[in-house]
């Protein structure tokens, strides 16, 4: 688990939590929104058991309550809600893969599929109302 520090929660208007791949992708949202002067905290997640193992306490620090949530993960959508919020949230969403059987190279794959700074960010403006 590792949260990106640098930016204090408390100025911070989203977290994204993001895995492997995506995580370079939540980064360049995060700065990309910085320019704009929208402070966003970067999350890591590569192992949710490890972060479901630690005490309240922690992942109250990482993940605080009332702080819109968007996870970016290039799998299917359904197991973020628990770490972001229900789909009615309006707090809360996931870029994800819902569907399957797309075939063609990655990148025009990640597009086709909203893997993109601009959907990222497009998802925290979103859900944190900027």
């Amino acid at each position: 688990m590792l949260a990106d520090f640098d930016a204090s929660i408390a100025g911070s208007r989203a977290v994204i939590i993001a895995t492997g791949s995506e995580v370079a992708l939540a980064f360049g949202a995060r700065d990309a929104l910085a320019k704009e002067g929208v402070a966003v905290r970067v999350v890591s997640m590569p192992c949710t058991s490890a972060f479901e193992r630690q005490d309240a306490a922690y992942r109250a620090s990482v993940l605080p309550f009332g702080v819109p949530r968007v996870a970016v993960e290039a799998g299917v959508t359904a197991f973020w809600r628990r770490y972001v919020g229900a789909e009615d949230d309006p707090k809360a969403a996931v870029v994800g893969i819902d569907t399957f059987g797309e075939s063609a190279p990655a990148p025009v794959l990640f597009k086709h599929f909203g893997f993109t700074v601009d959907n990222v960010v497009a998802a925290v403006r979103k859900v944190s109302g900027k």
